[in-house]
Order: structure tokens, then C-alpha cells, then sequence
């Protein structure tokens, strides 16, 4: 199960969706999640009340800024993560009209004890 964050500077709820979308599809496609593990959190920022702060380190971004992250159970491949990067980038760009360059991407991982789906219960642990 992937948890999904994004924040986006400058994103309407249609923008947010087609933003969703992408990463959702990019995980599928990329990882193999199954189409129904869709767990996300989509924030949109006006620049004024809610804010997105950021630099150019390592790129050269502006005020189309959208922040993925991605928390997962460990195991993927170093590759497997290229893909899903340059995948979600692709897709943003397809589906939300989001330039590649101002797409970040950070994925966090974890173990099977570390996700529980409701009950108290950590349904992917060995018990």
C-alpha cells in the first residue's frame, strides 16, 4: 500500500485529481501496485493563505511546484524507483499540463509492521 502526499502550489481540486491520477497510475504501471491500493492526500496551495516554499537546488523550478511523496513498504530496486520518478513526471505532464522540472518526487519506506488498516490491526505482520 502506498500512501500518497501531494502538495501543489497553484492547484484548483481539477489539477489536484489529474495530479492524484498520474502518481496513482505512474504506481501501477511503474511498481505494480494493484488499480484499487489508492490511498491519497492531495493539497492544494494559493501562495498566500497556504504556501510552498522552495529553491533551485537541482533544478529550476517556479510557481507550478508540485511535492510527491510516496511512503511504501521497502524492497523496490533502485531502477524500479527511476522509473516511477520519471513516470510520475511524465504523466503530470500529460494529465495536469505540469512541466517535468517541477516535479519532486521522495519516496520513504518501511517495514510490514509499520501499517495498520483499522481495527488496531497490523494486517502485513507476521503475528
Amino acid at each position: 500500500m502506498p500512501l500518497v502526499r501531494i502538495d501543489a502550489l497553484t492547484a484548483d481540486s481539477e489539477r489536484l485529481h489529474a495530479l492524484g491520477r498520474a502518481v496513482h497510475d505512474a504506481l501501477v504501471e511503474s511498481i505494480g501496485f494493484p488499480p484499487d491500493d489508492l490511498f491519497q492526500v492531495l493539497t492544494g496551495h494559493d501562495g498566500e493563505r497556504s504556501v510552498l516554499r522552495y529553491g533551485q537546488y537541482l533544478g529550476n523550478r517556479d510557481d507550478d511546484l508540485v511535492l510527491v511523496g510516496v511512503t511504501m513498504r521497502a524492497g523496490r530496486t533502485p531502477d524500479e524507483k527511476r522509473a516511477l520518478y520519471r513516470r510520475i513526471a511524465e504523466l503530470a505532464h500529460a494529465y495536469a499540463g505540469t512541466e517535468p522540472r517541477n516535479v519532486l518526487v521522495t519516496v520513504t519506506e518501511n517495514t510490514s509492521v509499520d501499517w495498520s488498516f483499522g481495527d488496531g490491526i497490523a494486517q502485513y505482520a507476521q503475528e
